[in-house]
């Protein structure tokens, strides 16, 4: 993979033009084509085979004019103070609300909240229900307007007028949290680079590659139903992994020209090398993400398949647009005028990093590093003990919000259960009396405790189908109301064996129960699966035993912390003023599930990142503690500058209204902090100090049958050697020598022979030439060796076909 991507850099920097411009065709088609679109769902959930989706089904066959799978909007209003609703004026301007309503598009029906009791008892709150004959993706702009018209009729007229339920159009997400992302980015990556053109490339490819992802998510709605926290969380994702992976290229790029070579061979050079790793750590991240999939719910499949893509674009792009990019900058991209006095000594080679300090540190105490840093997660972890889980409802909406204001009318005139009714369906096709047995299910429901009300049945028109109404004392998402759920469905058996009937629940808050319960019982098979997927990958990459189990135990560590930081920020309400959290609860049920495979994705960015080059000094000879030090010279401030952004990023999404994309940002921003600093850059080299040799120890039997992906890149180093001796008597250009090559991926104690290391002293002078001529990449005309057309041709495919 080394030797292809090396070519594979070289042939892009050669051809930048092509490459750019076939890009913007690409981009062009893939934009046409997205605006006319019809974009994103707000995704609704389904789970074949639960119960309430088997109600769904039948009611649809069965019950059609009941609309089970429609969109439903509750519209509450609320009298003036000291007045009631059921005075003349206030219940005519409420009938005549109700009225249009029963007329606007796509309503399947209207229920009058004076005629079907949905008056409160005090007369100063009521509620209307209306049914669509639509799914909520369904509900056309002329039906929203008629909600609104409705709104600004009642406020007119002095009524308090909300709406609530999932026909209820919700507010444009907001752009705050990606430019405050992009900002810090921008802001990490020219301090670390210390040059505007190396800060500039990572953030355009990286806002291209978005771009193309989010627009062909958008293109595929034509034929699929995505929901849209699909294009949420795949711009979250293609972003942060985007300037990851460029970061990470274009880094090594710089330390290849650092270390002599021209920039083609140092374009090839870095994408043999940083490139292979970026591959493999975004086919984690991909297969992860897709892995969400398996679990059978439709809005998950979607998130997972739309974010999975947004990584494969990204690493496309930095496998080709990126070094195309460097192309054009050249030599300039070595300009480092925003460098501060201790970086320019550090680019020298004067003094060490902070990360070679730190690596140094834990080597030297690895017993007592290692036993702060696992303590310090397992008390993070403490709370994720008491993790509760729920689908969000309208009581998770911002305050002021009119689903929200609704949700609280609806508390204080009824009671929390009436924002989650109930529907409970009685399969009387096999009964000899299908009323006898309705009627025998609605005395049943009217005997259970924590049912606040219960609508009688109304049949079907064949009379063999009915639906009862349950309204519980207790929230939607309360545990009270999913053991109420249960009670029910327990019934169904009893009922069955004394009238041949069947007993089903549905309805909003059934679903979201159900939709609740599949994903906590998918929660350990797919922590399983992501882990089991952990250790082979990294098995094929780092040809070790150790390094997989490492990685994958620091990976539960971060996951089993995060979740104990969610909880006690989410359910226990800590320091929730400081992140925006208004009302505490049960954490999203999404939440979890979706955290797994995002963080699992990225801890292994990190461990390849960091661990690759760690293993590439390693098999270049150096000892197992100076590779870990060697390895945080080269990629340590690479892997923090990495994570800064992907900390910045997510926590961007802080500012995001709804509870899901609030949760799943501080999720990942506190999953990424501690995955990088603590587990990789703290538990990683402490344990692997400890360890020594044995770190990448690898049986022989083994070895002999996995495959040698080459991940650091030792195949090309030995090619690119044995092609620079078989052309040695071959004259070179200044600045190209064969001694070039004792760079960076070099680090025996042989030394050099002479004719190699007067080629890298040339290499390095003109290096400075080009720098005070203002980096022009332009290789003048050199009087002092002769210019050979073969080495030319040479140069630009070294590694000769055999």
């Amino acid at each position: 993979m080394a030797t292809f991507l090396y070519r594979l850099g070289r042939l892009t920097f050669r051809r930048r033009r092509l490459v750019v411009m076939l890009w913007i065709a690409v981009l062009a088609a893939i934009g046409i084509g997205a605006m006319s679109a019809p974009g994103t769902s707000s995704g609704s959930l389904s789970v074949p085979g639960t119960q309430s989706q088997q109600a769904i089904d039948l009611l649809r066959k069965e019950f059609p004019q009941a609309s089970a799978d429609g969109a439903t909007a509750r519209v509450v209003f609320e009298a003036p103070g000291g007045q009631k609703l059921t005075s003349g004026v206030n219940k005519a301007e409420v009938e005549s609300l109700v009225a249009k309503l029963g007329k606007s598009p796509q309503v399947s029906g209207v229920s009058d909240p004076f005629t079907s009791g949905m008056a409160s008892k005090s007369g100063t709150i009521a509620y209307a229900q209306v049914s669509y004959k639509v799914a909520q993706a369904d509900v056309s702009g002329a039906a929203h307007a008629v909600q609104a018209d409705v709104v600004a009729q009642g406020e007119k007229a002095g009524l308090n007028v909300s709406l609530g339920g999932n026909a209820v159009e919700g507010k444009p997400a907001s752009k705050v949290a990606e430019l405050i992302g992009v900002g810090v980015a921008a802001v990490v990556l020219v301090i670390t680079f210390g040059s505007m053109i190396a800060a500039g490339l990572p953030l355009l490819t990286a806002i291209l590659g978005v771009a193309a992802a989010v627009l062909s998510v958008t293109l595929a709605t034509h034929f699929f139903d995505l929901a849209s926290s699909s294009t949420t969380l795949a711009l979250m994702l293609g972003l942060a992994v985007a300037i990851d992976y460029a970061l990470f290229i274009v880094s090594r790029y710089r330390n290849e020209i650092r270390d002599g070579h021209e920039p083609e061979e140092a374009c090839g050079r870095a994408l043999g090398t940083a490139g292979s790793a970026v591959v493999f750590a975004g086919l984690t991240v991909i297969v992860a993400l897709s892995g969400l999939s398996v679990i059978g719910i439709a809005m998950l499949t979607s998130m997972g398949l739309a974010s999975a893509f947004a990584v494969a674009v990204a690493v496309v792009i930095a496998l080709t647009l990126l070094p195309a990019m460097l192309g054009f900058a050249g030599m300039r991209i070595m300009k480092g005028k925003l460098l501060t006095r201790r970086k320019k000594a550090l680019e020298r080679g004067e003094g060490e990093s902070m990360g070679v300090r730190w690596a140094k540190f834990v080597t030297r105490n690895p017993v007592k590093v290692l036993a702060v840093s696992v303590a310090g997660l397992a008390l993070l972890a403490i709370p994720a003990m008491s993790l509760q889980m729920a689908l969000n409802d309208d009581s998770g909406k911002p305050p002021g919000s009119t689903q929200r204001i609704a949700y609280d009318t609806l508390s204080k005139g009824f009671g929390p259960g009436f924002n989650g009714p109930l529907t409970v369906v009685v399969d009387a096709q096999d009964s000899d009396s299908p009323n006898a047995a309705a009627q025998d299910a609605y005395a049943m429901l009217g005997k259970l405790d924590d049912a606040a009300a219960v609508r009688p049945p109304s049949f079907n028109q064949a009379g063999d189908v009915a639906l009862l109404g349950v309204v519980p004392k207790s929230a939607p998402t309360s545990e009270a109301t999913k053991d109420l759920v249960n009670e029910i469905r327990d019934e169904s058996a009893a009922l069955h064996q004394d009238t041949g009937a069947d007993l089903m629940v549905t309805g909003l808050t059934a679903v979201n129960i159900d939709v609740s319960t599949k994903l906590s019982d998918a929660l350990v098979p797919y922590l399983a699966i992501v882990v089991g997927l952990a250790l082979v990958l990294l098995l094929l990459v780092f040809r070790s035993i150790v390094i997989p189990l490492k990685a994958a135990l620091g990976f539960l560590l971060s996951v089993f912390s995060t979740l104990g930081v969610v909880v006690a920020v989410f359910q226990w309400g800590w320091l929730k003023d400081l992140f925006g959290v208004d009302q505490t609860g049960p954490i999203v049920s999404l939440l979890p599930i979706v955290l797994i495979g995002v963080v699992f994705g990225l801890a292994m960015d990190y461990e390849v990142f960091l661990v690759s080059r760690m293993r590439e000094e390693y098999v270049h000879g150096a000892g197992p503690t100076k590779a870990i030090v060697q390895g945080f010279r080269h990629s340590g401030r690479v892997v923090t500058a990495a994570a800064v952004i992907m900390v910045s990023v997510f926590s961007g999404f802080l500012l995001d209204v709804e509870v899901l994309i609030k949760s799943v940002g501080l999720g990942l921003a506190v999953a990424v902090f501690l995955d990088a600093f603590v587990v990789r850059m703290t538990i990683v080299p402490a344990v692997m100090a400890l360890l020594g040799h044995r770190s990448w120890t690898l049986p022989r039997w083994l070895d002999r049958v996995l495959p040698n992906v080459d991940v650091e890149g030792e195949k090309l180093r030995h090619a690119l050697e044995a092609e620079q001796t078989d052309s040695a008597p071959v004259p070179v250009l200044a600045g190209v020598a064969a001694g070039v090559q004792a760079g960076s991926d070099s680090h025996t104690d042989v030394p050099a022979p002479a004719q190699r290391a007067r080629g890298k002293a040339r290499g390095v002078s003109r290096l400075k030439e080009r720098l005070a001529r203002g980096g022009d990449a332009t290789v003048p005309a050199d009087t002092s060796e002769p210019k050979e057309p073969a080495r030319r041709k040479l140069l630009k495919n070294p590694i000769r076909r055999r």
